[in-house]
């Protein structure tokens, strides 16, 4: 197993094999669903993003989240977890056409993380709070690198891939989870705790964005009252529950015109609004201009 004096050479190596896989900006789709490489050559300006739960592996550049107050930066040589689907403000502010901003992106869902967590009994046990299960920063190790870039050679083996893959994901996963940020998810995997339950209404909005739901069903499927629900949903995520629901609406809206080519009025039913001008004084409010001109100047530049 390589030690720390080796991450430069594997660094370089997933750099090479990262590029072989995001030839041009933007992301790119690998034959694993659950696997994506990102590249930028560009700073962008900031943009609400959604975060779903998984984790960022930065080979490259540097990227900076904005979460309410909070100001996240990773750049190389460092790794995001998600452990709840986060809706910040995002933007890649270090990259150049020799050097692109390059990371790995791999979904897992957030059970599947607390599982993973709860089935290593040897776990670092550090502090952790109910308010402390956000977005984290952590350095890369040499065997997480490690089992990155055998992840990624892999794909050149279709062979092998359907068997070995999930092995090497499961690995890198334990090595982010039995690290430092492991105790702050073991707060979401902790029995009946405030932020396991608030997680269970961060999923039902996931799932449901387009649907009418009322504050009182959320808060029954989290065993809040109204009121304490939204004061604990909003410690965590920055948002209140219908604030962060109409603000997946509108990504998801916008996902639609941009990759499916539907017009902002289609787009807007689509995901639950009944009123077009609501929904465009809306996006305008979240994205900083209406949606047809959005739509226009983003189809004219990079994904």
């Amino acid at each position: 197993m390589p030690n720390d004096d080796d991450l430069q050479t594997l660094r370089q190596r997933s750099i090479a094999q990262a590029l072989a896989r995001a030839p041009a900006d933007g992301v790119h789709e690998t034959a694993l669903p659950w696997l994506r490489v990102i590249r930028a050559s560009a700073p962008v300006m900031p943009l609400p993003a959604i975060y779903e739960p998984g984790l960022v592996l930065v080979l490259q550049g540097r990227k900076q989240a904005r979460l309410g107050e909070r100001t996240l930066r990773y750049d190389a040589m460092q790794c995001l977890l998600v452990p709840v689907t986060t809706l910040p403000r995002s933007h890649v502010v270090e990259a150049s056409a020799d050097k692109p901003y390059l990371c790995l992106r791999l979904s897992c869902e957030t059970q599947a993380l607390a599982e993973l967590l709860m089935a290593d009994g040897d776990a670092p046990a550090a502090p952790a709070s109910e308010g402390d299960a956000g977005l984290q920063v952590a350095p890369v190790t040499a065997p997480l690198l490690d089992a990155a870039l055998r992840l990624l050679r892999l794909l050149d083996q279709p062979q092998d891939l359907q068997a070995l893959a999930p092995l090497v994901q499961r690995e890198i996963f334990y090595r982010v989870l039995t690290g430092p940020l492991g105790p702050r998810l073991r707060v979401l995997a902790q029995g009946d705790g405030v932020a396991r339950r608030l997680n269970r209404v961060i999923e039902q909005l996931t799932r449901r964005f387009a649907e009418p739901l009322s504050i009182d069903e959320l808060a029954g499927l989290a065993h809040m009252s109204p009121s304490t629900l939204h004061l604990r949903f909003k410690q965590l995520t920055t948002l209140s529950p219908l604030q962060f629901q109409k603000t997946l609406r509108l990504q998801h809206a916008r996902r639609l015109m941009l990759g499916d080519g539907l017009d902002a009025a289609s787009a807007a039913h689509r995901v639950g609004y009944e009123s077009p001008s609501q929904f465009s004084r809306e996006y305008r409010r979240l994205f900083g201009t209406p949606p047809r001109s959005d739509a226009r100047q983003l189809r004219g530049g990079p994904a």
